[in-house]
C-alpha cells in the first residue's frame, strides 16, 4: 500500500474532490468557454452585424454522402470536446505525450456522449489522463506507449460509459427543466439560489449547467442567480473596494469573496436573498429563457456572457419562428434581472445585517 500511495505522489496523482470536482471541473469549464462559448458568441456577431467572413462556410467537411459546413464560429464550438479534454488535462498536470492525446480522448466522449456530452468528457478525461500519466515515462518506447495508451484507455471508456453518462445528464437536466416549466416559482428559487451559490464556491457553475444541458427557463432562473451574486457582491462590497472591485466582482467573478465568506458567512447572505427573488420573478413574470449555449447559463453577468446567452437564444428563435421579434419586455426584464434587482436588493438586505450587528463593510475587503 505505502508502495502503491508512492507510485502515485511520484506520478502527481491524487485522488481528491478537490483535483476532480473543483481543478478539474473548472478547467472543463474554461474549455467549454473557449469553444463553443467563444464560437455562440462569434456567429451571433456575424449575424447581427452583418460580416461576411464570420456568416460564409471557410470549411467543408465530407461524411459519407453529406457535406457538413462550418463557419468560423462553428469550427470553434465544434471543437468543445477536445478543447475540454485539453483543459481537463491540463488542471490534471498531464505530462505533454499525455495532454496531447486528450484531443482524441475528448473528441470520443463529446460525440459519444450526445447532449449530455461534457459530463461525459469530465469523467472519461479524468479516467484517461490519470492513466496516461501512470504509464508516462515508464518505458523507453514512452512515445509510441503513453500516446497509445492515453488514446485506447479514453475511447474505450468513451464506449462503455459516455452514452449512458450522457443519458443520465439529459435526463435530470430535462427532469430540471420541466419542474421548472411545472413549478416556476418554487423552481425558480431553487435553481437561482443553488447555481448562484456554485457561481461563488470554488467549483464551476458553467460546467454543471453545461453538463445537465440546462436551457430554457430553468437556464434562465440560472443566469438570475449567477448575475445576483456578482452584481450583489459587486455593489455591497463598493464602499470598501472602490471601483476596481465593482469590474472584479460585476464582471469578473463572486468567488473573489470566498475567502472573507469563511471568515463571516453572514456576508453571503445579501446576494442569496437577492438570488431567490430574482429567480422567481426571471421565471413567473418575465418568462427569461436561456435558449443559446447552455454554458452560458452559469456564467451570470461574467463578462456578460449569460446576457449575450439569452440575446443568441432571442435571436435563434426568431430566426426559426419560435418567437415573432424581441420586445422591449424583454430587454426590461433582462436589465432588471440581471443588474437592477440584484443591485438593489443587495443593498436592502446588506443595510439590514449591518443594522442587526451580523456585518460590517470591512468584512467585504478584497485581499
Amino acid at each position: 500500500m505505502i508502495a502503491f500511495k508512492d507510485f502515485l505522489r511520484k506520478k502527481n496523482i491524487e485522488i481528491s474532490l478537490k483535483r476532480y470536482g473543483i481543478d478539474a471541473l473548472s478547467a472543463m469549464a474554461q474549455g467549454l468557454f473557449c469553444s463553443l462559448l467563444i464560437g455562440t458568441i462569434i456567429n451571433t456577431i456575424g449575424t447581427q452585424f452583418h460580416i461576411p467572413f464570420l456568416t460564409t462556410p471557410v470549411a467543408t467537411v465530407i461524411q459519407g454522402e453529406h457535406e457538413i459546413e462550418y463557419t468560423v464560429g462553428g469550427i470553434a464550438s465544434a471543437m468543445s470536446g477536445p478543447a475540454m479534454a485539453v483543459a481537463i488535462g491540463y488542471a490534471l498536470k498531464c505530462p505533454p505525450l499525455v495532454l496531447f492525446s486528450m484531443t482524441a480522448v475528448g473528441f470520443a466522449a463529446n460525440a459519444l456522449g450526445g447532449a449530455g456530452g461534457p459530463l461525459a468528457v469530465l469523467i472519461v478525461a479524468i479516467l484517461s489522463a490519470e492513466c496516461g500519466k501512470a504509464i508516462s515515462g515508464e518505458t523507453k518506447v514512452d512515445i509510441l506507449l503513453t500516446p497509445l495508451v492515453t488514446v485506447l484507455v479514453g475511447i474505450l471508456f468513451s464506449w462503455l460509459l459516455a452514452p449512458p453518462l450522457g443519458k443520465a445528464a439529459m435526463w435530470l437536466g430535462d427532469f430540471i427543466k420541466w419542474a421548472t416549466e411545472q413549478q416556476p416559482f418554487f423552481m425558480g428559487i431553487l435553481v437561482s439560489v443553488v447555481v448562484g451559490c456554485a457561481l461563488t464556491l470554488p467549483i464551476s457553475s458553467a460546467a454543471i449547467c453545461a453538463a445537465l444541458t440546462l436551457t430554457g427557463l430553468a437556464g434562465g432562473a440560472a443566469v438570475a442567480g449567477c448575475s445576483a451574486q456578482m452584481i450583489g457582491f459587486a455593489v455591497i462590497s463598493f464602499s470598501v473596494n472602490g471601483v476596481g472591485g465593482l469590474i472584479s466582482q460585476g464582471i469578473g467573478t463572486s468567488m473573489l469573496q470566498m475567502s472573507n465568506i469563511v471568515k463571516n458567512p453572514c456576508i453571503w447572505i445579501a446576494p442569496t436573498v437577492a438570488s431567490a427573488i430574482t429567480g422567481p420573478i426571471a421565471t413567473c413574470l418575465f418568462r427569461l429563457q436561456m435558449n443559446g449555449a447552455a454554458v452560458s447559463s452559469g456564467m451570470g453577468t461574467c463578462g456578460l456572457v449569460g446576457q449575450i446567452g439569452v440575446y443568441t437564444g432571442w435571436v435563434n428563435d426568431v430566426a426559426s419562428g419560435a418567437k415573432a421579434a424581441i420586445t422591449a419586455f424583454d430587454w426590461i426584464g433582462l436589465i432588471l434581472i440581471s443588474f437592477v434587482l440584484p443591485a438593489v436588493i443587495s443593498l436592502l438586505v446588506h443595510n439590514w445585517t449591518k443594522k442587526m450587528g451580523w456585518v460590517k463593510d470591512e468584512d467585504l475587503k478584497l485581499s
